[in-house]
């Protein structure tokens, strides 16, 4: 009675950890596919293929001189906030050497706006148009011109941008199809102001809205201004008036900003990649599903499960990094999944060969099943593991595009892991001791076993001659 009622449970123990880990996998698939689909608009595109702008930029300080560190600190956050105040999503600002910032926008509708935008200085200046010392440009500024350049050191600034509080965007008038920008001042700047307004509004004297040296617009003052609220005119549309304000918003840049080098990408052009490379993925994954189930008949079947399981996992990851802002997909990353994709498919050929090996040395289906399949497994691991050390290393010392290769590689041998370890081997040894042993011919073992059978006849007959 005691060994009755001991081998139910050995055989019951045997059983529950391929049933775990298949029911883990299944959450896995369920919370992947929750996570990526639909997956145009759940894993992020990189700049390659969504479109967008590339620009490296050099920074000058006003003497010539090299900026120093924290200028190159106080630049970067200036610019992030102002690419995100365009809207676009998984842009990117980085610090190249001491001197140089790559900015990448993706998707970005306007290319020429949003690069004015970002490489605008920024400095905001309030001027008693009677302290510019330059008698032309005074006059032309009397006369009503606006875009006028001011010289360095031929006047006096009043106020600045530093004393900005809000930043909102207006209309001129209620029947004026241009935009304005209101400004709010702190209550330093609006002290400032309200004594300049109140000195100058018995003659009307003008103040000078002055950005980077440029004269935006030069009202004439008719009464104080003791609020501290400011309009800015000159005939903008509602796209200059907002990046008008992101330029205020984000504050000025502590040195000058040229092009280096700019790249515009068509999302034309992106798309189009994207598509080619999803059909190679895709034809690719469908000749090896087919040669794998052409070859190893039922064993093949498992293999292409195994594969569907492993693209969805990897998708659901990309997906997850993506909505945490840490991915977003590149044409070197998808060359990174295809790759993958080749390696999943030789970790599954090597457990299966190990799997018919240990069959054709005279195992049971079943012992063929738990040996066999645990050694193909372990050395897929270490071929894995070699090769996820370069992907890694691709991954922190690589940049841009490289960089994103190495990311989709290390995240596929993971998924590839995951898959051996939690389908692929469970799901053999449940179906080798009934379902595969009583049909071995659907599953592709049938001459395996017919060649141990034979093998062994012949050792007998030696044995016995």
């Amino acid at each position: 009675m005691a060994t009755s009622r001991f081998k139910p449970k050995k055989k019951m123990s045997e059983r529950r950890i391929p049933v775990t880990l298949l029911v883990v996998v299944a959450a896995l698939v369920a919370g992947s596919i929750a996570l990526f689909w639909p997956p145009t608009e759940r894993i992020n595109q990189g700049l390659d293929i969504q479109g967008g702008i590339s620009v490296v930029m050099t920074a000058e300080t006003a003497s010539g001189e090299a900026p120093s560190s924290d200028d190159m600190d106080t630049t970067v956050k200036v610019l992030e906030n102002r690419v995100n105040a365009l809207g676009a999503s998984e842009a990117t600002v980085q610090l190249q050497g001491d001197d140089q910032i790559l900015i990448q926008i993706p998707g970005v509708a306007d290319p020429q706006t949003a690069l004015d935008t970002i490489g605008t200085v920024g400095y905001l200046e309030f001027v008693d148009v009677s302290t510019i010392t330059d008698k032309q440009t005074r006059d032309m500024i009397d006369q009503g011109y606006t875009g006028v350049t001011l010289a360095p050191g031929t006047y006096e600034t009043n106020i600045t941008g530093d004393n900005i509080n809000n930043v909102t965007i207006g209309t001129e008038s209620e029947i004026s199809a241009y935009y304005a920008v209101d400004i709010t001042l702190n209550s330093e700047g609006a002290d400032a102001f309200g004594k300049l307004t109140k000195r100058l509004a018995p003659t009307h004297g003008k103040v000078a809205i002055v950005l980077d040296g440029v004269v935006q617009s030069a009202p004439a003052v008719q009464s104080e201004i003791p609020n501290g609220r400011v309009e800015i005119t000159g005939n903008y549309t509602q796209e200059q008036a907002e990046s008008l304000v992101t330029i205020l918003e984000s504050g000025s840049l502590p040195v000058t900003l040229t092009y280096s080098q700019s790249q515009v990408v068509g999302p034309t052009l992106g798309q189009d990649s994207l598509r080619a490379g999803l059909i190679a993925m895709l034809v690719g994954m469908i000749v090896v599903i087919c040669y794998l189930i052409f070859y190893y008949r039922g064993l093949g079947l498992l293999t292409a499960a195994a594969m569907l399981v492993f693209g969805t996992i990897y998708l659901g990851i990309l997906a997850l990094l993506s909505a945490m802002g840490l991915f977003s997909l590149s044409l070197a990353g998808i060359a990174g999944i295809i790759l993958t994709i080749g390696m999943a498919a030789d970790s599954s050929i090597l457990v299966l060969e190990r799997f018919r090996e240990e069959i054709r040395m005279g195992r049971s289906i079943k012992a063929s099943s738990k040996s066999g399949v645990h050694h193909g497994i372990m050395t897929s691991i270490d071929a894995d593991v070699v090769t996820i050390v370069s992907a890694l290393a691709l991954l922190i010392f690589a940049a841009g595009a490289v960089k994103g290769f190495g990311l989709t590689l290390a995240l596929g041998i993971v998924c590839d892991i995951i898959t051996m370890v939690c389908f692929k081997g469970p799901i053999i040894r449940l179906l080798a001791p009934k379902v595969i042993a009583n049909n071995p011919k659907f599953w592709g073992v049938k001459d395996d076993l017919a060649e141990a059978i034979a093998a062994g006849e012949m050792v007998r007959g030696g044995e016995n001659g």
